[in-house]
């Protein structure tokens, strides 16, 4: 049933829960909670041996307890120490000194800095700590007789304290999964690509489960998937579900999963499931991606608003990579289109740009740049030839050797390029400026137009050298028959450390097999 719509930047969305399962089945298979954990500190075994007996079968909130014992002031302060998630303390007064708990109530407040924990002060004294002056002065949060503490009111004031320790953490929670919402949401606005995206996601969304520490939290399992022409297939995936890439979300959903899984499908929006999450964002742009996240226990109310709230900026994470992408490829478009009208122009091969970019791209993979870098080169390598749009026709479609004149009316194209170019503020049209003007130098200095060498030659402008020489020799130009590969690979070897960084060189050599396949897939 739809409990809810939201309206993000124009996008609905409906938050769905589905009909629940008993309570048996869900507790079916998840790992237990943890219990609370009470710290008593006294010197009387007999406190301990009664305090035990009374909190023997006692749970608060489907919780267990878990009691620790300590017989002075100064061991209170360590075990705190050693056990920073302990939610209650029943503390004597007097100890190995007449204000031994006083001191360690203190020194837990002010050392520790822990402000979470409720204690609760038991003196059999009262006289030597009065009730009035140990309200006041200390920072604890119940005073009792021990003579009057009896089986109920102890259960009473346990109680009231556990309640009061899960507020607070709940509060403190709130505020670290809100700030953990602000940090992640960042984090998804700088992703590039649908796959870091879809990864960053299902990061931070399990982390949100993890903002209450006194839970044992398993890794989340969760998965992305995208609608294909033949329904969704999941692209990326963690925990339980990382051998599922390429597999229908139904195939790997339990049946209790498919309610939900139905209803995000066919709304959009969001489902709970009272293990996990479910949620469809569908962009203006066309794109559809589902998030599942399944949890190792319930989720609670908390989570749910955390998740709830942090998956309206996943929505709008979709739609920014969904435009930016449209920015791209219609950058894409131009660049590409622009580096074929040259071809043309040249009465040169139709494919060689596409071929260009594609190479250049796998040898950037291959040379460990960064996807950033790799993604920006395949964009602007199309345009290294740009500059020959000012060379004549009669020079630049010459079937035979060009004149002296001629040659270096030609290798002014690298400095044409570069005017063209330089005075975009777009990173695809400055990277193609670089490469442009810097294609033609070589490793040993000997290159034009500024005689460039090594590592002062840009590394786009590197990749795209050797990937150009490669594909121009391969293919029949005005002025020369197409090589044999044989012979183009002989030269790539000789002019490893002369015309090429030798490490380009070598990656190319070394995964020869893939760059013969672009070549293939882009066929004249």
């Amino acid at each position: 049933m739809t409990v809810g719509t939201d309206t993000i930047d124009g996008i609905v969305t409906d938050l769905v829960l589905a009909e629940e399962p008993s309570a048996g089945e869900l507790l079916a298979g998840l790992p237990p909670q943890r219990p609370w954990k009470i710290l008593v500190v006294d010197d009387d075994e007999e406190i301990h041996a009664l305090t035990r007996l009374v909190l023997r079968h006692f749970s608060f909130e489907r919780r267990s307890v878990e009691l620790i014992g300590g017989y002075t002031g100064r061991e209170a302060v360590r075990l705190m120490a050693d056990h920073r998630d302990v939610a209650v303390i029943l503390m004597d007064v007097v100890m190995e000194s007449e204000h031994a708990g006083l001191e360690a109530v203190r020194r837990i407040r002010e050392e520790l800095e822990n402000r979470f924990v409720r204690i609760i002060m038991r003196t059999g004294q009262p006289g030597q700590a009065p009730e009035h002056r140990v309200i006041q002065d200390y920072d604890i949060n119940d005073y009792k007789e021990k003579v009057r503490l009896t089986t109920q009111r102890l259960i009473t004031s346990v109680t009231a304290a556990l309640r009061s320790y899960r507020d607070l953490r709940a509060i403190d929670n709130t505020r670290r999964g809100l700030a953990r919402i602000v940090q992640a949401t960042g984090d998804l606005f700088e992703a590039r690509s649908l796959g870091r995206l879809a990864q960053g996601i299902l990061r931070q969304s399990s982390h949100l489960l993890e903002v209450d520490t006194t839970v044992d939290h398993r890794p989340a399992a969760g998965f992305a998937a995208i609608r294909e022409e033949g329904g969704f297939l999941i692209y990326s995936a963690m925990g339980g579900f990382s051998d599922t890439i390429g597999r229908s979300p139904r195939e790997v959903l339990g049946p209790d999963w498919h309610a939900q899984l139905e209803t995000v499908i066919g709304r959009g929006g969001e489902a709970f499931h009272p293990t996990g999450f479910l949620a469809c964002y569908r962009t203006r742009t066309g794109m559809e991606n589902l998030i599942c996240l399944q949890a190792s226990r319930l989720l609670e109310d908390l989570d749910r608003d955390l998740l709830a709230t942090f998956s309206s900026n996943i929505a709008m994470a979709f739609e920014n990579l969904g435009l930016n992408r449209e920015i791209v490829n219609t950058q894409k478009d131009v660049t590409f289109t622009l580096g074929e009208v040259i071809e043309i122009r040249s009465n040169e091969a139709g494919n060689h740009v596409r071929r260009v970019a594609e190479s250049s791209r796998l040898l950037a993979t291959l040379l460990g740049l960064s996807q950033d870098d790799v993604e920006l080169l395949w964009l602007a390598s199309p345009l290294h030839d740009l500059g020959k749009i000012g060379i004549p026709d009669h020079i630049l479609n010459k079937p035979g050797r060009l004149t002296p004149e001629e040659w270096g009316i030609m290798r002014t194209h690298p400095e044409i390029g570069r005017q063209i170019l330089k005075g975009s503020e777009r990173p695809i049209l400055r990277t193609g400026a670089i490469i442009a003007h810097q294609h033609h130098e070589k490793w040993n200095g000997t290159g034009y137009p500024r005689g460039l060498r090594d590592r002062d030659i840009h590394v786009f402008a590197r990749i795209t050298a050797l990937i150009d020489v490669f594909d121009a020799l391969l293919h029949k130009r005005c002025y020369k028959d197409a090589w044999p590969l044989e012979r183009i690979l002989t030269l790539i070897r000789e002019e490893r450390g002369q015309h090429f960084d030798p490490d380009m060189v070598d990656a190319f050599l070394d995964n020869l097999q893939d760059f013969t396949e672009i070549q293939e897939a882009f066929r004249e």
